[in-house]
């Protein structure tokens, strides 16, 4: 039977934002026991909160926006790789070891990031992320999608590099997913990302379903 695994975020007023972006709002304008016809949610957030997708627009100038990324990249065939707990970046070396199924065009790194989803403890800056030595590797892998479980592919003290080798060489970048339920092994990925005309970055809802 095929499982579906949510790897998207909840987005609520306490999930931990990038620093400098703006805090997340989510009040209720309209509500249906103070008499209003129906219950209407203001939202307030950066683009780029939670699970979400950046765009080559995001550090490229010249660069695509969400809503004209190819869909076809966002659904298909996905390899979860998980990355063990001790390692501080995901390296050239480290992606040396890693045995990617022939064909898998997407991969999502689990690393010790998604347990940073359920303490509730604010903003992390020493998140396991993809070295600018370790984009190139991957790259080289002619992927289309890299995914990571927390608010940054690259690390904290180095965000543009990583970015922009892979926004520059067409890598769509997943960023802000929670793979703490989710095994090792090939999955379908289905992530679509709000059409917001114009924009950097959209956030999305991401699922995992089991191949059999």
């Amino acid at each position: 039977m095929t499982k579906i695994y949510d790897i998207s975020v909840p987005i609520t007023q306490d999930l931990p934002v990038w620093p400098g972006d703006p805090r997340i709002v989510l009040e209720r304008m309209c509500k249906l026991e103070e008499g209003d016809e129906s219950n209407v949610t203001f939202l307030k957030m950066s683009a780029h909160t939670g699970t979400h997708l950046d765009a080559p627009n995001h550090f490229l100038s010249n660069g695509i926006t969400i809503d004209e990324i190819n869909l076809e990249i966002l659904i298909g065939p996905t390899q979860v790789v998980a990355i063990p707990d001790n390692c501080s970046g995901i390296t050239s070396r480290v992606i040396s070891e890693i045995s990617l199924k022939t064909g898998i065009e997407r991969i999502l790194f689990k690393t010790n990031n998604s347990t940073f989803w359920e303490k509730n403890a604010g903003f992390q800056k020493n998140f396991t992320a993809v070295t600018a030595d370790g984009a190139r590797a991957l790259v080289d892998k002619n992927l289309k999608l890299i995914g990571v479980d927390y608010l940054s592919i690259a690390p904290f003290d180095d965000t543009v590099t990583p970015h922009q080798i892979f926004l520059q060489a067409g890598v769509v970048i997943l960023e802000g997913i929670n793979l703490s339920q989710v095994p090792e092994g090939i999955y379908e990925l289905v992530c679509l990302p709000l059409k917001i005309k114009g924009a950097d970055g959209a956030p999305a809802r991401a699922v995992l379903r089991t191949i059999s």
